[in-house]
Order: structure tokens, then C-alpha cells, then sequence
């Protein structure tokens, strides 16, 4: 009885490996970039660079990159106004295009 007791358990040692592995494959392992919608983990805004007259944002769910800055001779402090966006899923290409905000901003 006692050889057939390590049977078992050997058998459901196995079974839950095989289980396990099989589920790791069968995840969805695509690379952020990588074309598709990844699921978005962290928080939807980063802030890659800001200083007393710009801000630059990515928008995580959007995969763009947003930069703002005060018009030309305000003082620091002034109100930051959107000036462009890249679109990030371009990332990788020989040439990236920015998208120019409306000049009404």
C-alpha cells in the first residue's frame, strides 16, 4: 500500500505541473508596442519631463505622448498649453510625425 500511496502522489505532482505549464503558455505574452491593445497595469498618465514652462505626459491607454509649454516670453508659471502629441505606436519607424495642436489653444 505504501508504494502505491508515492504512485499517487507522484501522479498529482505531475498532473499539477502539467497544469501550470500549460496555463503559462497559454497566456497572452504581447510586448507592449508589439501591435494589439496590451492591458494597461500602471497608472493611465506618466510625466517623462516637467519644468517651470513644459510638461511632457504619456497617456498609457491612448500610446501618446502629449508636451505642453507657455507661450513664448510669459513668465514662468504661466498656463502650459498643449502644443503637440506623438502617437507612440509609430515608435520603431524610420520617421515619426507630430501631430501640431490647434493653433487656438
Amino acid at each position: 500500500m505504501l508504494a502505491s500511496g508515492k504512485g499517487g502522489v507522484l501522479f498529482v505532482w505531475a498532473a499539477v505541473t502539467i497544469a501550470a505549464l500549460a496555463m503559462f503558455l497559454a497566456r497572452d505574452q504581447r510586448a507592449v508596442g508589439q501591435g494589439g491593445q496590451a492591458p494597461v497595469a500602471g497608472p493611465r498618465f506618466a510625466v517623462i519631463e516637467t519644468q517651470a514652462h513644459n510638461l511632457i505626459v504619456t497617456d498609457n491607454r491612448s500610446n501618446l505622448l502629449y508636451f505642453y509649454t507657455i507661450d513664448k516670453d510669459k513668465d514662468v508659471g504661466a498656463e502650459l498649453k498643449l502644443r503637440g502629441t506623438i502617437d507612440l505606436n509609430d515608435v520603431g519607424k524610420p520617421i515619426i510625425k507630430p501631430v501640431t495642436a490647434n493653433a487656438g489653444n
